[in-house]
């Protein structure tokens, strides 16, 4: 299924902030809804079915998150361990995870606390991007609501010990790289690891860590309670699911959209931003997935999908799915 996403198969159904984005808000939207009946079905089943929607990782390299959890140590031994989410955002033409802290930081927190059981991790720390004043506000004030509700914290209503902590970065845009960002989250200068060890095996404190966008975690809930072969319905084979997507640039209306997977750059371009300015034939390059991918050709845009396999192919790629035009 490609082309226009219909609103009911939205995740993000705030995306634009219309309504409320408190806990009350969150719940009326689906938030909350049957989480402990996810984690009484076990580890194994969450981190089976994140694998079978063929949720690739949403911060720019789309490796699979399922299997990327299935990396951590089965066992907790003497080291804890920990899910660290990456909310630095700082690829330029990127604006998606702000605006889940800002308008769905519930979808965030409740696939964070997923992800930790299914890592057997009891404590998770967000970490911000230095300019992110608004988001990281909205952030903490639904932590705290979520601790009030008893959704998180010890001895909480889903019945496995979890602490949040949100951590304000100093801007810097190394930090976006997993291994620089956990040695930011200690306290060093963001400078990253050498690799191996990866950070499964030692990352924040020397513990098994993974390291997550906030994209990636956002959608776990949603997938769980609609299953994951929904989720595998939009896109292509190994491209699947829905994207936020992030048009700026030479548009007639620059936008943030929710679509689905491999739908067509240009019909992306046309049906949700009105058109390149001054026409098709005024295009002369689209960079695909932010400032760090190789841009593409006016002839390469008519044919591009956006997803993994299809910019790769043009020796580019879907990164964030940033497009600057």
């Amino acid at each position: 299924m490609v082309g226009i996403l219909e609103d009911k198969d939205r995740i993000f159904t705030n995306l634009y902030g219309f309504h409320d984005w408190t806990l009350e808000g969150a719940k009326t939207r689906g938030a909350w809804n049957a989480t402990k009946d996810m984690l009484d079905l076990g580890r194994d089943w969450v981190i089976t079915n994140v694998k079978n929607s063929g949720l690739r990782g949403r911060g720019g390299a789309g490796f699979p998150t399922g299997l990327k959890w299935s990396f951590m140590p089965k066992e907790v031994k003497d080291r804890p361990h920990y899910l660290v989410v990456n909310a630095d955002e700082s690829e330029p033409g990127t604006c998606k995870d702000r605006e889940i802290m800002r308008h769905d930081p519930h979808l965030l927190i409740e696939g964070c606390l997923i992800a930790s059981f299914a890592m057997q991790a009891h404590a998770c720390y967000i970490y911000l991007r230095g300019e992110y004043v608004l988001e990281r506000e909205r952030m903490e004030a639904a932590v705290k609501q979520a601790y009030e509700a008893r959704l998180i914290g010890k001895n909480n209503i889903h019945g496995w010990d979890f602490d949040v902590y949100i951590h304000h970065g100093a801007g810097a845009y190394i930090c976006g790289e997993e291994t620089a960002l956990l040695e930011s989250l200690e306290g060093k200068k963001g400078q990253p690891r050498l690799k191996p060890p990866f950070p499964a095996g030692a990352g924040l404190y020397g513990c098994p860590t993974t390291v997550n966008n906030v994209e990636s975690i956002a959608v776990v809930g949603t997938i769980l309670r609609r299953g994951a072969e929904w989720f595998a319905g939009f896109g292509r084979a190994n491209n699947t699911g829905t994207k936020i997507m992030s048009i700026s640039g030479h548009v007639n209306r620059p936008c943030n959209v929710e679509e689905a997977m491999s739908i067509p750059l240009r019909q992306l371009i046309e049906d949700h931003c009105g058109g390149v300015r001054g026409g098709w034939d005024n295009l002369k390059a689209i960079i695909p997935g932010g400032s760090s991918v190789p841009l593409i050709t006016r002839e390469m845009s008519e044919v591009a999908l956006m997803d993994f396999d299809s910019l790769r192919d043009m020796r580019s790629g879907l990164g964030t799915a940033a497009v600057i035009v």
